[in-house]
């Protein structure tokens, strides 16, 4: 008879397991787009802005509905929705930038200094928001696939990664991993401790430090009075 201590030897452990994230910090970031979206200066802003931030609200309500508590269930349909919404925001927040720019190149656009200051904090606000959620849902195919520790290959290769002796059992990023890689893209113009690994990665990363680069270049621009008519 098999001695089942015997038996178990040479065999590899099994991995650790591990826990899906919670949906609130994801939830929390899309309520914190949509509240910035709500308090920005109305003035100089396009007809029915509001209705942005009540689809993305409702969107975001059908999600956790269909998958509450954590974020665990492996569904295509679940990962377009998420992405769905998250492009509206991109979207609201690349129409945001643009309709910004003009305004403020624009000396004759009739839109305060205030309002052009208060509105390109809030849009500079949530486009690193938006992009961080970029990150979180395409990165090794989404939360739920990166808790099932699903083999995928990364985009971004994060600091804990090179020194998993220091890491808990079972450690994968989750939002907030994201949210400082999109913060400290946007602030220093580059990943400071994450690698992005695959193109559409950099490209993407790129994208946002451009983006917060015309922001800031803008914005500042108007604060010391250097465009013209103001």
């Amino acid at each position: 008879m098999n001695d089942p201590a015997e038996a178990g030897r040479g065999r590899s452990p099994d991995p650790p397991k591990r826990q899906a994230e919670r949906r609130w910090p994801m939830a929390t970031a899309v309520l914190a787009v949509a509240f910035f979206q709500v308090i920005t200066p109305k003035e100089g802003r396009v007809s029915l802005w509001w209705l942005i931030p009540v689809v993305e609200i409702v969107m975001l309500v059908f999600l956790i509905v269909r998958d509450p508590g954590r974020i665990d269930r492996r569904s295509r349909a679940l990962r377009r929705q998420t992405i769905a919404l998250i492009a509206l925001m991109a979207a609201a927040t690349m129409t945001g930038v643009l309709i910004l720019s003009v305004q403020i190149l624009d000396g004759n656009s009739g839109v305060s200094a205030t309002a052009l200051l208060g509105r390109g904090a809030t849009v500079w606000v949530t486009n690193v928001i938006v992009f961080s959620l970029w990150y979180w849902e395409l990165d090794r195919g989404g939360p739920a696939e990166r808790a099932a520790g699903a083999l995928r290959d990364p985009a971004f290769l994060f600091q804990e990664e090179s020194m998993p002796d220091r890491l808990a059992a079972g450690w994968f990023p989750t939002y907030p991993d994201y949210l400082y890689l999109s913060f400290s893209t946007a602030t220093a113009f580059s990943a400071t401790d994450t690698s992005p690994v695959r193109t559409w990665a950099k490209m993407t990363l790129m994208l946002e430090s451009a983006l917060s680069l015309v922001i800031a270049i803008l914005v500042v621009a108007r604060a010391i009075n250097v465009l013209p008519g103001t």
